[in-house]
């Protein structure tokens, strides 16, 4: 069988996001807003029985979505519509946030919502909680000869990190830029 050397190698195109979120089994993780959802069904696939998956999406169509990849992974996803500047979830649920921005919602935003986005986020963050914001990176590759523009300017650019760093989170760092993705942590301090 020849073998196409543009595909991705392995059969999850997933596993990537997943990986670099570091989640696991039993955790409580919450989704701001899931722009692709089998990679959202992904990622809330490893938290098993003993774990947590909610996710705040804008309407009901993108409930929908969600909820049809989740079923075919498998898994459950409690999609909630909501306002990403305010969650319907109480203080301190959650031990893990992850913003999807690869459809660039923080660009959509302006510079008072993004705020209200990164605080909502911490604030349903237990403390010692982290927050995984991923964009898109610089195109490479085919994309880089049809020249793509990045997803996510603010995430590439390291706005993103400054935003972190100044509404609620502590240790703050770009753990990687890899197969056209940027991912930025955070981690909520302990004491505050």
């Amino acid at each position: 069988m020849p073998m196409n050397p543009f595909a991705r190698r392995g059969g999850d195109p997933h596993m990537l996001a997943v990986s670099m979120t570091g989640v696991k089994l039993g955790d409580h993780v919450v989704f701001v807003g899931a722009p692709h959802p089998g990679r959202t069904a992904a990622i809330a696939a490893k938290v098993g029985l003993s774990g947590r998956a909610s996710a705040a999406v804008a309407d009901a169509g993108a409930a929908a979505r969600l909820n049809k990849a989740a079923a075919q992974a498998g898994v459950l996803v409690d999609a909630d519509i909501s306002d990403a500047r305010t969650l319907p979830y109480g203080d301190g649920e959650f031990n893990l946030a992850v913003i999807d921005d690869t459809a660039s919602l923080f660009e959509q935003l302006n510079d008072a919502d993004r705020i209200a986005v990164v605080r909502e986020a911490a604030r349903v963050l237990r403390p010692g909680g982290r927050i995984i914001v991923f964009g898109g990176g610089e195109p490479a590759g085919l994309d880089r000869l049809l020249s793509r523009p990045a997803a996510s300017p603010l995430v590439l650019s390291g706005a993103i990190n400054t935003l972190l760093g100044s509404h609620g989170f502590g240790i703050v760092r770009t753990l990687a830029e890899r197969e056209g993705l940027v991912f930025v942590e955070g981690l909520k301090p302990r004491t505050v």
